[in-house]
């Protein structure tokens, strides 16, 4: 675009009548410019015809002639972009503003693409720094010195004038902007990467957590099918048996009913008979006919023959025990249902399977340990062992070697032929020295046998358990995240006890106690035995 064109305004592109850029722009006689379509609107209104802007009178329409050249103004003043929210506008132009294209550091203006030319044409404005348009050109500047901010302070970390790094920042390290920009950039991009990295990572995890949540939501569709068909197996059991229970109650009634009923016939059938001969015998006492009387008295004499009635009752039947039969049966089933449950479930927790070593590290003096760190007993000689911070010096315990801090894992470990038992497991932190209270709140979860047959959770108080079989194999399964611990009867398929509600924070291990050897009685090991899965035969 010519120099000449820079000088005209924004508002010599404007309609007079629509105040828009033209379209179609047409000059009338007078010399004045309007947009074809609002002069003819205009006219097609107004007679006389008069010129909007300067009032002349044509006394005929006058024909309207295109002019070229506000035409092709308009048309470029039309492609310069408005400046949007958020776009540097052009600090020359008025009215509605283009956005600026290059912003002069020199002349601390942005300028769109007209008023820029002279900058990329004028030998003088050549030499000015152009930049990519920005906001508060005088934020460059330095408040102090009135002076372009071109330099680094590296010692202060700040943007410094020329004067700035004579006077104030003498004896720092000072650099120019584009060479502190260069290092500051790299690091940017290192940033960028690291930044680029965390979010990898986090859409990773994102995937993770959703393959959870299926994950959780298969489970729980399957625990939901497997619970309904539970409870529907039981409340068929539950309703045939009422239905079995009312039909055997009825059928009691129904007998009795059916003997009243054979018996009253009888009665009935003798009382009429008595009655007919009642009958007979009053006719025949008032009958004045002494041959007939003295003929007929020896049939009329006795009562018909009839049965012995004084031993024959109509008992009602005895329906002691029928209930408790029927819940009794009812029961048998229900446990047969709740078997087959904790055998799906066992299967389950062996999924989860881990080795479980000893830790002869953790072991009290007096426990005999495997060389494959697989089984334990109590010895009565107390070795002599170094005392770490790690070992039992009171409780006959030990700790597995591995530890735990999240998940699911389970083991198995056998317990024939012992006496006294304790299995579970326990947090890091326990305290191992003297004498100790082994519960929950002080970091451990167990349970365990006492005096050959008392089986008891030891929760702080301790729960007595009732148990219908000796376990020989005992599993132990924790869910970390669940806060759940559960002992299982391995052979039985039978839950044994579970401590819920939990809170982990800190690593877990197996924990187990063989318990004193009490004169040989319980000298059998505890021996953590490989997991096998089983098929369970059912009883029926």
């Amino acid at each position: 675009m010519s120099a000449a064109s820079c000088l005209l305004t924004e508002d010599q592109f404007l309609c007079s009548i629509c105040l828009d850029v033209f379209t179609d722009p047409v000059s009338t006689p007078c010399g004045h410019n309007f947009c074809k379509s609002c002069i003819t609107k205009h006219w097609d209104i107004n007679e006389p015809y008069k010129c909007p802007n300067c009032k002349k009178v044509f006394y005929r329409r006058p024909e309207m002639l295109v002019n070229t050249f506000i035409s092709e103004m308009a048309a470029h003043s039309s492609e310069q972009q408005v400046s949007k929210p958020g776009e540097v506008p052009c600090d020359v132009c008025t009215g509605t503003k283009p956005k600026a294209l290059k912003s002069c550091l020199v002349c601390l203006v942005s300028y769109c693409e007209t008023h820029l030319e002279p900058h990329l044409t004028a030998s003088g404005l050549k030499r000015h720094q152009l930049i990519d348009p920005v906001e508060n050109l005088e934020g460059r500047m330095c408040t102090k010195h009135d002076k372009l901010l071109e330099l680094f302070c590296k010692t202060d970390q700040m943007c410094v004038c020329m004067l700035c790094s004579v006077l104030d920042h003498q004896g720092h390290s000072v650099v120019p902007l584009k060479e502190e920009y260069k290092g500051k950039k790299a690091e940017l991009g290192k940033t960028d990467a690291e930044i680029q990295q965390m979010i990898q990572k986090r859409r990773l995890k994102i995937e993770e957590m959703k393959r959870s949540v299926e994950l959780s939501k298969k489970d729980a569709d399957r625990e939901i099918a497997a619970g309904v068909q539970v409870f529907s197996a039981l409340k068929e059991s539950v309703e045939r048996s009422q239905a079995e229970l009312i039909d055997t109650i009825k059928e009691k009634q129904r007998e009795t009913e059916k003997q009243a009923e054979g018996f009253i016939k009888e009665l009935e059938q003798e009382i009429s008979e008595l009655e007919k001969r009642s009958s007979e015998v009053e006719q025949l006492s008032q009958s004045e006919d002494h041959l007939h009387l003295l003929q007929s008295f020896p049939s009329l004499n006795a009562a018909p023959p009839t049965k012995d009635w004084t031993g024959v009752s109509v008992r009602p039947p005895s329906y002691e025990g029928t209930v408790v039969r029927a819940v009794n049966q009812l029961e048998e089933t229900i446990s047969k249902q709740m078997k087959k449950l904790f055998e799906a479930e066992l299967k389950r927790v062996q999924q989860y399977a881990v080795d479980v070593t000893l830790d002869p590290d953790t072991a009290h003096p007096k426990l005999i340990l495997s060389d494959d760190g697989k089984q334990v007993k109590h010895g009565d000689v107390r070795k002599n062992l170094p005392d770490y911070p790690e070992r039992f010096d009171h409780c006959v315990s030990v700790l597995s070697k591995q530890s735990f801090s999240s998940g699911r894992f389970y083991h198995e470990v056998q317990v024939k032929e012992k006496t006294d038992w304790t299995l579970g497991v326990a947090r890091e932190s326990i305290n191992r020295k003297g004498n100790l209270t082994l519960t929950p709140q002080n970091g451990y979860w167990r349970t365990g046998l006492r005096n050959k047959n008392e089986y008891r959770a030891l929760a702080g108080p301790s729960v007595r358990l009732s148990l219908k079989h000796q376990p020989e194999k005992v599993g132990v399964f924790v869910d970390y995240e669940e806060g759940l611990v559960s002992f299982y009867d391995v052979d039985a398929a039978a839950l044994i006890y579970s401590f819920t509600g939990c809170c982990f924070t800190q690593k877990l291990y197996p924990y187990f106690s063989p318990c004193v050897n009490d004169g040989g009685e319980n000298s059998a090991p505890l021996i953590i035995s490989p997991v096998r899965h089983r098929i369970y035969l059912n009883d029926d």
